[in-house]
């Protein structure tokens, strides 16, 4: 039941013709936790990328964006903060996309309050689907799925080593940011268990490009993670997994904003994840492979502001159950089946000063639906794959002036998986998504935010009086998606010597949207007038949602080469996207190519760059800043010494940003952190 990591040794041609050893672990081109089922790669027939331990520890990251910010299809909005950082899919956002850790969702979503809560050294591998996963996941896979997975003691021991213990850590030079983590494991045959601590503390504010302070950027970070797992035989697996995460600083209410000292809030978060789990896989049978997963996510969020103590407390409760079975069978062909069923239950409370937050109102949300997704064998080099979900949802306002919402959805999809040979593969989908409105796109109401009034004319004239106030929207319809998709994959040994590997991957999509939720945003809305005595027609601004029609498409490739002494690789991105209307959509992220190239010397060494080219994004909505173009280099360096008194160590070195360029990520509000010199080191004994 424990996953097998497998080193592979590459044989390759060193200069001067000299043979030489460089073992090179390859990223293991499978898939686990995306599709609910472990496929190959090269079979997985949607458009995936798998980032495993060796990549992610490569980005020395000290934020999600810098963990998952070089997958084709993928950015991460919200600016330079990582307590405002959401995941943007082909121009989908937010909970427009289904966010996993360790299998359960994490559903919260809340403006400019991020959506990343783990310690990015625990992350053991990260799988992205992208493009609409409804059949498997329900409401919210529009934009697709991102599923991360933290590490077992079995990623971490060595070959006949029993208990162990990793230490490491790594410093930023950019807001003089520290971490340091303890992780402790052992495998005793049928318990096992992890204990992690990581802690990231910043001595100073980011810096940008431009050498300016981005302001109140301080924010520190506590995670601890406990894992144990038992099989009482071979056929069983139970794994209980508890996480507590917390961060503290100082930082304005909308995080992807420059602070003006003004609104700053003295923020505390505190996120507790359980997880329990039980694997039952028979080896007497192929029709059962079964997994049943209960979890739960717990969020508290505390901001007082300090120019006049007002204290906001956010709460957001998921309680979620998913049993889901694989089954393996002939009928005239063989056929691949997974199918289950999910029960979801989100609750939100807001607060002010101890009363009820218009801004963030009391309210629940049920979720539940049942799967199944067929692979039929029609011949040895090609599939037929066929699924159908259907979910049921109610969202309950804790306000009986607003309108509660029950509906139910089936998502549909149609594909194929073609092998022509063993080198290449031919994919192509049709799916249907959905996702329910959320409840604070439902129902939020009160101040959005304020700012200083003005007249709108001479003496007599309409005055703003500076106060943006939310219009909740408790008729808000589901977004429903129509999603085309085809793509290529190519993956091969021996290219060029004996020991290389090529793979290769593209795809084009087209999404058509019907009913998307948009956000707008009117400064001053003349439909709000009042008559206020001594002053006159008074004015203000809203907010609120609609349902509109869009449609989006986009081209995306990566490309990766790997001879042992040296490899290279290419990610490039291409979204578009536009409302029916014609008018320009907030969301869609800039053009990007990524292109890495590297060089290991010895089997202990590795040396490499990374080149980004974003394209400038001025299809942008009116009145929107549009994001202008950058060119960044990333260096990066690691010693693995494989004898002497630092054995077992790693050693990391980089600079990110070297020519401390200024760059903006579209849509964000606020420029990323500038040249950033890092250093790590980690230890296991």
């Amino acid at each position: 039941m424990k996953k097998l990591h497998i080193t592979i040794p590459m044989t390759i041609l060193a200069s001067g013709a000299v043979a030489q050893e460089v073992p090179v672990e390859l990223p293991p081109l499978y898939l686990e936790s995306a599709l609910r089922d472990e496929r190959s790669l090269l079979d997985t027939p949607v458009a995936a990328s798998v980032r495993d331990r060796d990549h992610l520890e490569n980005q020395q990251a000290d934020t999600f964006e810098e963990l998952l910010g070089d997958i084709p299809g993928v950015s991460i909005d919200g600016g330079p903060r990582a307590v405002s950082q959401e995941p943007n899919i082909r121009g989908f956002t937010d909970d427009q996309i289904v966010l996993r850790f360790d299998g359960g969702r994490l559903n919260f979503n809340q403006a400019h309050r991020g959506r990343f809560f783990v310690d990015p050294d625990i992350v053991q591998r990260v799988e992205v689907v992208r493009g609409g996963g409804s059949t498997l996941y329900g409401s919210g896979a529009l934009g697709g799925v991102i599923s991360v997975e933290t590490r077992d003691a079995a990623d971490l021991l060595k070959p006949g080593q029993t208990v162990g213990a990793r230490l490491k850590t790594g410093y930023s030079s950019n807001g003089d940011i520290w971490d340091g983590t303890a992780t402790v494991y052992g495998d005793w045959g049928k318990v096992d268990a992890l204990g992690f601590f990581g802690v990231q503390q910043y001595g100073s504010d980011l810096k940008s490009g431009n050498g300016n302070d981005i302001r109140n950027s301080q924010i520190d970070v506590v995670n601890g993670l406990f894992k144990l797992g038992i099989e009482p035989t071979s056929e069983h697996r139970i794994e209980l997994g508890v996480s507590q995460y917390a961060d503290d600083g100082t930082t304005p209410p909308n995080a992807n904003a420059a602070s003006t000292g003004t609104n700053d809030v003295d923020r505390d978060a505190d996120i507790t994840t359980v997880r329990l789990s039980w694997d039952y896989n028979p080896e007497s049978t192929d029709l059962v492979d079964l997994s049943a997963l209960v979890y739960g996510n717990f969020l508290k969020i505390e901001e007082d502001r300090f120019s006049d103590g007002r204290s906001d407390e956010t709460e957001y409760d998921t309680i979620g159950f998913e049993l889901v079975n694989r089954s393996q069978f002939e009928a005239g062909i063989p056929i691949g089946l997974v199918y289950g069923l999910e029960l979801i239950r989100d609750s939100q409370d807001g607060t002010r000063n101890g009363a009820d937050r218009l801004q963030f109102p009391s309210a629940e949300a049920t979720t539940i639906g049942v799967f199944a997704e067929a692979t039929l064998a029609l011949s040895s080099q090609f599939d037929l794959i066929t699924g159908l979900r259907y979910d049921r949802y109610d969202r309950d306002a804790d306000d009986p002036t607003l309108a509660d919402q029950e509906k139910d959805f089936f998502s549909p999809r149609i594909g194929f998986n073609y092998r022509p040979n063993s080198n290449w593969q031919v994919f192509g989908n049709v799916a249907q998504a959905f996702r329910a409105p959320s409840l604070t796109e439902l129902y939020n109401d009160g101040t959005h935010f304020a700012t200083a009034g003005f007249p709108l004319g001479p003496p007599g004239a309409p005055v703003f009086n500076g106060v943006n106030s939310f219009v909740p929207n408790p008729n808000l319809k589901e977004e429903r998606s129509t999603q085309y998709e085809i793509g290529t994959r190519f993956e091969k040994d021996g290219i060029w010597s004996s020991g290389d590997k090529l793979s290769f991957a593209a795809n084009v999509y087209y999404a058509d949207v019907k009913d998307y939720i948009d956000q707008v945003v009117t400064f001053i809305d003349r439909g709000t007038g009042t008559f206020v005595p001594g002053t006159g027609f008074v004015l203000g601004g809203t907010t609120t949602t609609r349902n509109i029609d869009a449609q989006l498409w986009g081209f995306e490739a990566e490309a990766d080469y790997d001879a042992g002494l040296w490899f290279a690789g290419a990610a490039y991105s291409l979204a578009r996207g536009d409302a029916a209307n014609g008018q320009e959509l907030g969301s869609i992220p800039q053009d990007r190519l990524i292109t890495t190239l590297g060089f290991r010397p010895t089997s202990e060494w590795a040396v490499g760059a990374r080149a980004t080219f974003a394209a400038k994004q001025d299809d942008v909505p009116n009145g929107s800043t549009p994001g202008e173009s950058y060119e960044l280099l990333d260096l990066f360096a690691s010693w693995a010494p494989e004898k002497g008194v630092f054995e077992n160590a790693v050693f990391r070195a980089g600079v990110d940003n070297v020519f401390d360029r200024e760059y903006q990520i579209y849509p964000n509000g606020l420029s990323q952190a500038g040249r950033t010199f890092k250093i790590s080191a980690a230890y296991s004994f």
